[in-house]
């Protein structure tokens, strides 16, 4: 039997997994983390991006998150997100329109809070896109 750790991932709408799994790999705000049972305690911000589980079964899951906090004791990790979606449900339509959109705005900027705020958008779109061509892969990183 290998060693696990419980995963929560939850947003402000909801929770979105629970479950024991063997790595979790998450975008921290300073580079991806990646955490393994008894990782020693800490608490980083996130970024936008992909959340990847490996299940005790050696299944990958993958989840996009708008950013947040993740806390990280031995045994439970906690993914805090402003949004989360597992990857299967983020619209890829709406991704792409989205990151067209930031684009242009950050072409035609009318002052820097426009310009910052398209950045912020993009950085999003993005992450999404990334995450669903993740999900394609079914990669390992």
């Amino acid at each position: 039997m290998s060693m696990t750790m419980h995963v929560n991932i939850v947003s402000a709408e909801a929770e979105i997994y629970s479950g024991t799994v063997a790595q979790v790999h998450a975008p921290a705000i300073m580079g991806e983390v990646g955490i393994y049972p008894r990782h020693t305690p800490m608490m980083t911000q996130l970024k936008p991006g992909e959340v990847r589980i490996v299940t005790d079964g050696g299944e990958d899951e993958f989840f996009y998150v708008s950013g947040g906090m993740l806390e990280v004791q031995p045994h439970v990790v906690t993914v805090l997100a402003d949004t989360a979606l597992r990857a299967k449900d983020v619209d890829e339509a709406a991704a792409i329109e989205a990151k067209q959109r930031a684009e242009e705005a950050m072409k035609s900027r009318e002052s820097d809070i426009d310009y910052a705020r398209a950045q912020a958008e993009l950085a999003e779109a993005v992450a999404q896109l990334r995450t669903i061509e993740h999900l394609r892969k079914g990669s390992r990183r």
